[in-house]
């Protein structure tokens, strides 16, 4: 397997508050890279992050069947999962050569991917598979899966650290020229959140534009990361 670990791939944008497609990102290769291991006419496979939004989900869907074709990548099929198609996760993976885990809540996301059987399943995959926010969080063994809905500091079933697919040692923090300045309930998500949390452990956060390249078991990150480790924050 192949994987790329983005914070964002681009493939969109916002107008209007209408999300529409356009081309992937090209900063730091990252386009050039994919395309270089991207299967002829691939048959691809969206993994959803709220498996219940059937309508997010397939505007999702139809971004990606026009934005990977006009980034020159092409395509045979596009196939999605969530909750109407999770059962027949094992066959559609059986026949994906590219596999995108969607970006959503992350915790929403890892939960639906225990359902799945994601981890074991994953682990015969050997394509190309894209990671996109939390779809790039919960690849790794341990994922740091911070708060982001308001809620989520109050409900006592919220799990920061929960098992992810076990692809990477590395847990992601995305967006982090939005995070470093956001506040969610009262609370700084790098200063009041990330950094108490990082006592004994080591996020890093990368923002849009940034990704980690997993190939042949050597993990690369590629653009601008900052690492977050025992209350203090560097850039790499």
């Amino acid at each position: 397997m192949i994987a790329f670990l983005t914070s964002s791939p681009g493939g969109s944008y916002l107008e209007g508050g209408v999300r529409k497609p356009c081309r992937l990102s090209e900063e730091n290769g990252f386009l050039d890279r994919l395309s270089a291991v991207w299967p002829e006419k691939a048959h691809c496979l969206l993994i959803c992050a709220e498996p219940d939004n059937s309508a997010e989900n397939d505007g999702m869907r139809r971004n990606f069947l026009v934005s990977l074709p006009m980034s020159g990548l092409s395509l045979s099929s596009f196939a999605l999962c969530d909750s109407r198609s999770a059962d027949a996760l094992p066959s559609l993976l059986a026949e994906s050569d590219v596999v995108i885990l969607s970006g959503g809540h992350t915790l929403t996301q890892n939960r639906f991917f225990r359902r799945l059987g994601l981890k074991d399943l994953i682990r015969s995959f050997d394509g190309v598979l894209i990671g996109i926010s939390g779809g790039s969080m919960n690849s790794a063994k341990v994922v740091y899966a911070q708060p982001e809905w308001e809620g989520d500091f109050e409900d006592p079933s919220y799990d920061r650290f929960p098992d992810g697919l076990g692809l990477t040692d590395i847990m992601i923090l995305p967006h982090y020229q939005l995070l470093k300045d956001q506040v969610l309930e009262g609370k700084r998500l790098i200063e009041d959140v990330a950094l108490p949390d990082s006592m004994g452990r080591t996020f890093y956060a990368l923002p849009d534009g940034s990704y980690v390249q997993l190939k042949d078991g050597k993990s690369e990150i590629v653009g601008e990361a900052y690492v977050i480790h025992d209350g203090s924050i560097r850039r790499l």
